[in-house]
């Protein structure tokens, strides 16, 4: 397992699978801010709050000159699925199975419920820096009035 990567650390640049098939990366976004918001789940309550709130503002993201990307280790048909009963504007990125940037963050990790334990992905969100380096993390974030905490900090970035 590795050390959880954090502020001030370079973000690791590995690709993802966009919902249309594509790829994507941390690089794609150099020259500009970047949050990367991890979640475990789409379709589940706290995820489905967490992606709207995302979207709702992610037009002030823009105007703030920072991207949002979404990620989880759905697959990116579930995306599609997700994004389109939701009408979210957040882009949302699968993440690999095995060794994807989830694993290289530190951030897919075992948990467990109900006396039984599994991976599972710790809802995380990185803020990068237009250089590609972490600016700030959130760590085992808790949804409610993220997004705006988020966009906050980006707009002072």
């Amino acid at each position: 397992m590795s050390e959880t990567i954090g502020a001030g650390s370079k973000l690791p640049d590995v690709a993802m699978t966009t919902p249309d098939g594509g790829t994507v990366k941390p690089s794609d976004f150099l020259g500009r801010k970047l949050v990367l918001f991890f979640y475990p789940k789409d379709d589940t309550p706290g995820c489905t709050t967490e992606n709207k709130d995302f979207s709702a503002l992610a037009a002030e993201f823009e105007a703030a000159g920072t991207a949002l990307l979404g990620v989880s280790k759905d697959p990116p048909k579930k995306h599609l699925k997700f994004i389109e009963k939701h009408g979210l504007a957040a882009p949302l990125a699968t993440d690999a199975e095995e060794g994807g940037l989830s694993d290289a963050l530190g951030i897919w990790t075992e948990k467990s419920m109900y006396g039984r334990t599994y991976m599972g992905m710790e809802r995380t969100t990185y803020l990068v820096g237009a250089d590609g380096v972490i600016a700030q993390v959130w760590p085992k974030v808790k949804v409610k009035g993220h997004a705006e905490d988020v966009l906050a900090t980006a707009k002072a970035l």
